[in-house]
């Protein structure tokens, strides 16, 4: 933004707050700010290449508003985002889900093919995980994101129709595809509109649909299961209530989600403003449609990115990816009925879900990321080690309670995205990092469903104790991760004290610098103002 711009914001503040003075008044929250409409023609380099905020709010801060102002547009915002955010992840996991339900109630897809048309999904968001998060940042994020729920839950109604093995292969896979660009979307508009501080919790609250799914999907199939007739088996009514539920969710994301706080038309031009000042002093930005080579680079050759790869792949993918297809052919195994089987799985969902707002919460009140994985993890390597050394003890009670202990591990994901969040900025290395992240998720997750083969059945001993041994490497790398964080934070305060000295700057030049760096579309390891999570 041009000095002349930013000048004209400053001089309208300030005309409006003399005038409050004046009627006795220094209620800010009533600010007006008119900012010139030629802003997005400034021809200022950085401008350009920088963050799409840069256009609306410039390179300094030229308008200040009170806490109170910033406390009720947070509570404008959490009435809209993480409300739509949860709605898209209880459809999009129920959705997924819908296969493991189905496996009990009729479906005509058995043995080895089940296990295929398992992994198709997968395949499919592994296919188009990259393709997809690129498309959406040249697109406007909500409205790709809306679009993409809409058809899937076309595909997902469309399962009904076919009782063989290569349709429901082909399904699975497109489903898989239209999918993949859930997570990387939702944690990108949490990011540009909430303050790290704010993101864990804000992502817990749609994470935690996982386990509601669980809840809500084992109740829905347990009613559907009731019905008798033999023309329209239980299965495809299934799979067509939950796809109308998809185009539903999908109509109402296209409407009502914004794609960023520039474009949100929820929020007046004075609130956009407000909403991009309230995150300022993050440095994690919010958009840019320039796809940049150095910042994939810097992705890709960044360890820490790596460590990220693997945790997500031994906590949460091959486990979850061998767990959430033979989670209720496991329970059934300990001898009970199929209504039992379809019912006794949700106080596990309730569990996962307390757990995921707990560690949620957590994570932002103490400014930790990699401890509350350490909370989780603890109880799910003592429920799998209780499915494997008790397995032939014929005590389904126990065997029962070690699957509830095994959810706690459910939130390891969404930690995995706050961490994400919190401590990249970028957009394009944001969006390769979260791309890369759920990458590994669908690999990961074609792994895993090999894991439980058949011929193991029904006990399933050697996949148990795979999932067991991954759980114990698991364990030490947040360990890993927290201190190469911890030790880069305390490089980049000695880079900044050095180039406090060297510059000659004040605590007003720090503070006009950090504020300038904010929108500039700087990596987190090129912005010297940028403080990781740990």
């Amino acid at each position: 933004m041009s000095s002349a711009v930013q000048q004209a914001v400053v001089d309208q503040f300030e005309k409006r707050k003399s005038s409050d003075q004046d009627q006795g008044t220094d209620e800010k929250q009533d600010l007006e700010v008119n900012v010139p409409e030629d802003t997005s023609s400034v021809d200022d380099a950085d401008v350009l290449k920088g963050d799409e905020a840069l256009r609306l709010v410039g390179k300094r801060r030229a308008t200040e508003f009170s806490e109170e102002y910033y406390r009720k547009l947070k509570r404008r915002l959490d009435w809209v985002i993480p409300p739509l955010c949860s709605a898209v992840y209880f459809t999009q996991y129920l959705d997924k889900n819908t296969l493991n339900y189905a496996s009990i109630m009729g479906l005509p897809i058995t043995g080895q093919n089940y296990n295929l048309v398992a992994m198709a999904f997968y395949l499919g968001y592994l296919t188009w995980e990259f393709p997809t998060v690129y498309i959406s940042q040249k697109l406007r994020v909500a409205k790709y994101l809306g679009a993409n729920i809409i058809a899937w839950g076309v595909v997902l109604m469309l399962h009904a129709s076919t009782t063989s093995f290569g349709a429901f292969f082909f399904l699975r896979f497109l489903l898989g595809m239209l999918e993949s660009c859930v997570a990387p979307i939702l944690i990108l508009i949490i990011s540009m509109f909430y303050k790290k501080e704010e993101q864990g919790l804000r992502i817990a609250w749609f994470y935690v649909m996982n386990g509601l799914t669980a809840i809500f999907g084992g109740f829905v199939a347990y009613g559907i299961s009731y019905y008798s007739g033999t023309r329209f088996l239980p299965y495809r009514i299934l799979y067509l209530l939950i796809g109308g539920l998809a185009i539903i969710v999908g109509v109402c994301v296209t409407i009502w989600m914004p794609d960023s706080p520039v474009q949100a038309r929820m929020l007046t031009k004075e609130e956009r403003i407000a909403a991009l000042e309230r995150v300022r002093d993050d440095q994690v930005g919010t958009e840019s449609k320039t796809l940049k080579k150095e910042q994939v680079v810097e992705a890709l050759s960044d360890v820490r990115t790596w460590i990220i790869v693997l945790l997500t792949m031994v906590l949460a993918s091959v486990p979850n990816g061998a767990l959430s297809v033979f989670g209720n052919i496991i329970v059934k195994s300990f001898g009970y009925t199929t209504k039992q089987t379809l019912i006794l799985n949700a106080p596990g969902g309730l569990i996962g879900a307390a757990m995921t707002l707990f560690v949620g919460w957590f994570s932002d009140k103490k400014k930790e990321r990699m401890l509350p994985i350490i909370i989780a993890l603890i109880p799910t390597i003592v429920g799998v080690a209780l499915l494997v050394g008790m397995a032939n003890s014929g005590n389904k009670g126990v065997l029962l309670f070690a699957t509830y202990l095994m959810g706690t591990i459910g939130p390891s994901l969404s930690l995995i995205y706050t961490y994400n969040a919190s401590n990249t900025s970028g957009h394009t290395k944001k969006s390769t990092i979260n791309a890369l992240t759920l990458f590994t998720f669908s690999l990961g997750n074609v792994i895993g469903t090999e894991i439980m083969q058949s011929k193991d059945a029904p006990q399933y001993i050697p996949g148990k104790i795979a999932v067991m041994v991954m759980y114990a490497v698991g364990f030490f790398l947040p360990f890993i991760l927290r201190w190469m964080n911890v030790r880069l934070n305390k490089q980049k305060q000695a880079k900044l004290q050095e180039l406090r000295v060297q510059n000659g700057w004040t605590d007003a030049d720090v503070q006009r610098e950090r504020e300038r760096h904010a929108f500039m579309d700087l990596t987190d390891k090129q912005n010297p103002f940028f403080e990781y999570i740990v």
